[in-house]
């Protein structure tokens, strides 16, 4: 008897993992109703800066450059740092808003909605510290950029720019955990709809403080600090006022001060994205060039255009992050798998859509930034074509735009491609060997903090094993 329950536990056990296709286009749709507006949103929120390059564009090479420069090493040093703290186990600004994805992600999935709180009050904190430093930064960015050999002209406009994106920066400080805090629940279309008012506001404010008010380079800083303030208002007023939120909303608790060291040990490591660096880096090095205001304005027209594209998939990174962890809480190991292959089939879909539209346009979409024929034309559209490889992870002929020797290039050409593809290969690797029963194991032995108080809860909080839509039945 205890045999034919060992072997019939075995039979359920294989049967559950077996995934139909009526089960992958069931979360396939799933993960496309959250991923629409999530790409919407995050697309918008990128506008804004895209909006004042495009403004600034229009004032000189001087402007454009300065703009180009400042805004590499504000998102390196500032606005990338706070994400990918925030994104730690999925993906500085930008990259210490990671750790909060994972976190309440699986709290959230684990039904423990008090903690949401905790790790936003949390994750909000300890951004702030983190731009106290990055503040200092930037207010001496024109020494470090002319001790590193850049243009003084170009570095004090920079610093101009830089001073007056702090506000901006505090202002993301809160916006990305609260960002967070909403994806976690999928309350996406609440972001969709601020983003969306936030751009419509933001292009005439940049007009207007750029052009009506003449304060050029700063107008433009100024309008993404307004903007993103804008933006953590609306998104205040929804948490606090909306039933949706009800159940996750709760007062400042002293006990955000004491997951901070967690936080922290989850989002340090993600804070190390050296793709986004390796792209501020060529901005960077490219006003070392013997006509530094040409060539730093056509490569941030480049790279503008590129991170524009590269939102999407961040986009529907931060949908596979929310499924994901929301599934690992709940103790469903096998939706977490289908989730993954569902996101990245539309990240195949989306890469060769886009990819074909770029290369496509390549000679008209540098005519939006400047009228200056030495910046578009011919020239832009070489970046664009270079651009398209981006789209497949290929950081290779940017090296043209920096090395003029031709072994040098060649070399450059042929480490780059390789590395990049090690990397997705790597990465493809462990995604198809992960264990993800025992990732759901160990997500809800954080949760519920220690094995003992899983079996402690299990009666209370028994998930479904597999979802109905993911397993055959």
């Amino acid at each position: 008897m205890g045999v034919e329950k060992m072997q019939l536990g075995s039979r359920e056990e294989k049967r559950c993992e077996e995934v139909t296709w009526g089960g992958f286009a069931g979360e396939l749709k799933k993960v496309g109703c959250l991923a629409a507006p999530m790409v919407v949103a995050t697309v918008s929120q990128y506008l804004l800066q895209v909006a004042s390059v495009v403004m600034v564009g229009h004032l000189g090479q001087v402007s454009l450059s300065a703009v180009a420069i400042a805004t590499a090493l504000t998102n390196v040093t500032g606005f990338s740092l706070l994400v990918s703290l925030l994104l730690f186990s999925n993906s500085c600004h930008e990259r210490l808003a990671g750790g909060l994805e994972t976190l309440c992600g699986q709290a959230y999935g684990a039904h423990q909605y008090g903690k949401l709180g905790i790790y936003t009050y949390s994750a909000t904190i300890s951004l702030a510290l983190v731009c106290l430093p990055i503040c200092l930064l930037w207010i001496f960015m024109d020494k470090l950029l002319i001790l590193i050999g850049q243009d003084p002209l170009i570095a004090h406009e920079a610093r101009n720019y830089s001073i007056w994106l702090i506000p901006g920066l505090y202002g993301s400080a809160i916006l990305k955990p609260l960002v967070r805090y909403l994806q976690t629940q999928s309350l996406i279309f609440p972001m969709l709809i601020s983003s969306l008012i936030i751009l419509g506001l933001h292009i005439p404010i940049c007009w207007s403080l750029v052009f009506k008010l003449e304060l050029g380079n700063v107008g433009a800083a100024v309008a993404i600090s307004i903007s993103s303030w804008l933006n953590v208002v609306l998104l205040v007023l929804y948490v606090k006022y909306s039933s949706a939120c009800e159940k996750t909303r709760m007062s400042f608790s002293k006990d955000a001060f004491f997951v901070m060291g967690e936080f922290f040990h989850f989002a340090v490591p993600a804070a190390v994205i050296l793709k986004w660096w390796s792209c501020e880096l060529l901005t960077l090095l490219s006003g070392l060039l013997p006509n530094p205001k040409l060539e730093s304005s056509i490569l941030a027209i480049c790279l503008t255009i590129t991170t524009l594209h590269f939102t999407i998939p961040y986009g529907l990174g931060a949908v596979a992050s929310t499924r994901v962890s929301n599934e690992l809480g709940a103790g469903n190991p096998q939706a977490a798998r289908v989730a993954v292959w569902a996101v990245m089939f539309l990240a195949i879909i989306e890469t060769t859509v886009v990819s074909t539209t770029l290369f496509c346009c390549r000679y008209v979409l540098g005519y939006a930034y400047s009228q200056r024929q030495a910046n578009c034309g011919q020239r832009c559209s070489n970046g664009s074509s270079d651009l398209s490889l981006h789209c497949h992870g290929q950081h290779t002929r940017s090296s043209f735009w920096l090395v003029p020797c031709l072994p040098c290039t060649l070399f450059s050409l042929i480490c780059f491609s390789h590395a990049f593809k090690s990397y997705s290969t790597l990465l493809s690797i462990i995604t198809g060997l992960t264990n993800w029963k025992k990732q759901a194991n160990k997500a809800r032995e954080r949760i519920f903090e220690g094995p003992s108080s899983v079996e402690n809860r299990s009666e209370l909080n028994e998930p479904k094993r597999i979802s109905d839509e993911v397993v055959t039945n």
